[in-house]
């Protein structure tokens, strides 16, 4: 796990661009503080800041082939490099180190872009060709890794994260409104948007190469959902998912440091917690976050899974203040905004791993996807079907929805009988499954003056990709999970971003293509699609605590509005002030401060999921235009900064 950053045909003097590079760097060095690297030409650089985790000794980089030809600058891991490296040696290949670096550096060369499918992993990388002046950048399949470009006058940037484009002489960040509108709709952004005009992320599953002849954006994996033949029967069934995992976990726990577990409470962290021991032969260390609020905290089930695995278990309390505290500087590395509080927590997780000395960790994220684990899926096929059954049988699955809400009573099912019934048919093409939801997305898009449809992006995005014309129902709302919410939040604002402020790699087994591509061929084939993950619990029953294996979904939340409402933290002027809002003048000032007023002088309890929600999107568009378009983030990063060690330095200027 690494930061890369670059610019080509930059107009810098060559002289200048090791500075620029290193500065680049230096803002994202919290990604890679054991040592930067850096390779220059004429009128480019790239560079390297290393989380050393495989070939601790000699994966430094950039890597160059022998020939100095080509230039690779990596993040993240190829989890089988084992395998693809016996193939490459297969073919001649003479490999320099032991490290995956190098087998992304050689599978291209050998393969081209037909490597990509290839690759099993989480991964981003930079391949600069200097005989046919091409850069290429790749970004892995699920969009765990995050890869940003944007134009510079004649120059192309690219990094992990933008605020290395911070470093960059002469450029300046501007939020997009007509984006900020689409985010704010859908609650997170879409494959390659970031809030910032001019600025794109490459989406997922996607390669770019860029020369003199232009910018070309290639597909190398898309989203599908298997019918492979289905098993004899449940049995089989249970033992192919325990099957997949354990390979999963195995490969991802290819480590040359120590690999931990963040535990949720819940029945997927317990899984790869569980096959983390089994097959690393040891309990590992494990992490979780508690909650003084009874109704958010799962610290009791933690405590279960660690001690029926034996894990040396660490609980980070974390209270409003600590909340309120840290907001600013996770919105700061989220650089999106963010329609929860809850990727804040993991921040302070993360720096609570780091602290106890772990590099890599392994979650459960990813598990709700594939295994239809969120009521979304469950309301879609209740939908869907709406019409073809009865009242009772409309009145029974409607009471099956909800089990962990515990004050769900008939009064609620009266209410979503009349609800459903308006949402029983499509209105928005192709986004069915997400209609109920955008119903908050619409309030917060409010806050966007003149925003026009918040929803225009994601349709369009869903026009372009005429094979979800073959889908059902839930598996549009896989894809639509898929595209949005898990690459954009989960494993982003809430997982890389969060994890990798302290140089932390987060792992996910349920991932792997083997897994989802299983879950595809297993999901309501046993089953009626009201209970979440019945099959992946019934593989571990027996070899978990029962209390967890029959645990229903709680979804992981923490303290929103409330948290800001009890510590009044100085940065709230931000969304108070009329002269700070007056600085945001693509924003509702009156909408913006009738809200603000409203959460941060009620009770908790009068404050709406809409309200909420629409209240931290507030908050962090405004942390983010101090911090990017006000340039207040570079200065408060050059007051804390460290350099790490600088390991490499290649000056081809002037070179052939």
């Amino acid at each position: 796990m690494c930061g890369i950053a670059g610019l080509i045909d930059t107009a810098l003097p060559s002289e200048a661009l090791p500075d620029t590079i290193l500065e680049m760097l230096g803002t994202i060095a919290h990604r890679g503080p054991d040592g930067l690297g850096y390779a220059v030409g004429d009128d480019w650089a790239m560079g390297t800041a290393r989380l050393a985790v495989i070939d601790l000794e000699s994966g430094t980089q950039p890597l160059g082939d022998p020939g100095g030809r080509f230039w690779l600058c990596y993040n993240g891991e190829i989890y089988n490099y084992r395998e693809l490296r016996a193939d490459l040696e297969a073919q001649g290949v003479v490999f320099r180190t032991h490290c995956d670096t190098e087998v992304v550096l050689a599978a291209w060369m050998t393969w081209g872009e037909q490597c990509l499918p290839r690759f099993n992993g989480g991964f981003a990388f930079a391949l600069f060709d200097r005989r046919e002046r091409r850069l290429v950048l790749a970004r892995d399949r699920f969009g765990k890794r995050p890869l940003f470009y944007a134009r510079h006058g004649n120059a192309f940037l690219f990094a992990s994260e933008m605020k290395a484009f911070l470093a960059v002489p002469g450029f300046a960040f501007e939020q997009d409104p007509a984006q900020l509108a689409s985010i704010l709709g859908q609650w997170t952004p879409l494959p390659d948007q970031t809030g910032f005009r001019a600025i794109q992320a490459l989406p997922m599953g996607e390669w770019l190469s860029f020369d003199r002849g232009g910018l070309e954006r290639h597909t190398y994996a898309r989203l599908a959902f298997p019918e492979g033949p289905a098993p004899a029967g449940e049995d089989e069934a249970k033992a192919l998912i325990r099957r997949h995992l354990e390979a999963s976990v195995a490969l991802r726990l290819r480590s040359d440091v120590e690999v931990g577990v963040y535990l949720s409470g819940g029945i997927d962290s317990a899984i790869v917690a569980l096959l983390a021991r089994d097959i690393g032969g040891r309990p590992p260390a494990t992490f979780s976050v508690a909650f003084d609020d009874a109704a958010l905290d799962e610290s009791a089930e933690q405590q279960v899974v660690a001690a029926h695995l034996g894990t040396r278990h660490d609980t980070l309390r974390v209270s409003h203040e600590d909340i309120a505290a840290a907001c600013p500087d996770a919105v700061y590395h989220a650089e999106v905004p963010a329609f929860r509080s809850a990727f804040i927590p993991m921040f302070l997780l993360s720096r609570r791993t780091q602290e106890c000395g772990i590099k890599v960790i392994l979650s459960g994220e990813g598990a709700d996807e594939a295994f239809l684990g969120y009521d979304l899926f469950k309301e879609t096929l209740l939908r869907s079907r709406w019409d073809d059954i009865d009242d009772d049988t409309r009145s029974r699955r409607l009471a099956r929805l909800y089990p962990h809400l515990g004050h769900y009573g008939p009064q609620d099912i009266a209410a979503l009988t009349g609800l459903y019934q308006q949402f029983s048919q499509e209105r928005m093409p192709g986004l069915f499954s997400h209609e109920l939801k955008f119903q908050n997305g619409r309030f917060s898009a409010r806050l966007i003056k003149g925003a026009g449809d918040p929803f225009a992006a994601i349709s369009a995005l869903v026009a372009g990709h005429g094979e979800m014309a073959a889908m059902s129902p839930v598996q549009r709302a896989q894809w639509l999970e898929y595209k949005t919410l898990l690459p954009g939040y989960l494993l982003s604002t809430q997982g890389d971003r969060a994890a990798l402020a302290h140089g932390i790699e987060n792992r996910c087994p349920f991932l792997d293509p083997a897994v989802v591509d299983l879950a595809s061929t297993l999901n309501l084939r046993f089953d009626d699609g009201f209970e979440e993950k019945r099959l992946l619990r019934q593989a571990f029953a027996g070899r978990l605590p029962e209390s967890i294996v029959n645990k229903r979904k709680f979804p992981y939340r923490a303290p929103d509005a409330a948290a800001f409402a009890e510590t009044r933290p100085d940065y709230l002027e931000l969304v108070q002030s009329e002269s700070e809002l007056a600085k945001l003048p693509f924003l509702d000032a009156n909408f913006a401060r009738r809200l603000t007023a409203k959460v941060l002088s009620r009770p908790a309890a009068e404050i709406s999921t809409k309200e909420n929600q629409t209240f931290l999107f507030l908050l962090s568009i405004a942390l983010l235009h101090r911090q990017f378009v006000g340039r207040d983030g570079v200065a408060g990063h050059k007051a804390g900064r460290v350099h790490p060690p600088l390991v490499r330095m290649v000056d081809l200027r002037g070179a052939a």
